[in-house]
């Protein structure tokens, strides 16, 4: 295994249906750890059940919760892999991308490269005290043309606040909505 990918959902969404988006690039030498939100609930009078990371209610202990849980997931991956041999990238969707910030800025995982797609970094992060944490990874923002949460204005304020500390980072566009893109996620497994 050369590379492990940490891959959070996002809001709505359950680990097993997430996993399936990156079969498309599955090599043989990655592998993917899809953790699932601890927060279940129903959707759709009762026809599907989805997940959350947090929600407002008891939100500090809710965190404090899914940072135990992927520092723990993270050291049992890690056990069985050398660190050094491996290259860790973490991606998250969405709400998974205020998880995923939250976890490579106060967590144990120390990630070569954090990808949030369609999402951006937790507002509560402080840049000043997690600007050179942040600044090791390879940080790349990777958004649909048509995302309606993620908005250009929304992102230029991502932007400026990144450029405040001198965190580097790439942006990635494409065409399309709130949503993960095949093609956009080969074209960053294999670049």
């Amino acid at each position: 295994m050369r590379e492990v990918w940490f891959v959070l959902h996002g809001y709505w969404q359950l680990a097993s249906y997430f996993l399936r988006h990156f079969r498309a690039i599955d090599n043989g030498h990655r592998l993917f750890v899809a953790p699932e939100a601890l927060s279940r609930f129903y959707l759709q009078e009762y026809q599907r059940v989805g997940a959350s990371w947090m929600t407002r209610e008891a939100r500090e202990a809710e965190i404090e919760d899914y940072l135990r849980y992927l520092d723990a997931l993270y050291n049992r991956v890690l056990a069985t892999h050398d660190r050094d041999a491996v290259t860790v990238h973490l991606l998250g969707f969405s709400q998974g991308g205020a998880t995923a910030s939250r976890w490579a800025t106060l967590g144990q995982i120390q990630p070569d490269r954090l990808i949030l797609w369609a999402g951006d970094l937790a507002h509560d992060i402080d840049l000043a005290a997690c600007g050179e944490r942040l600044g090791r990874m390879d940080l790349t923002f990777i958004v649909g043309s048509e995302d309606e949460f993620i908005t250009p204005d929304k992102m230029a304020a991502q932007e400026a606040h990144l450029s405040n500390y001198d965190i580097p980072y790439r942006f990635v566009p494409f065409e399309g909505e709130h949503r993960l893109d095949a093609d956009v996620l080969k074209a960053l497994a294999d670049g």
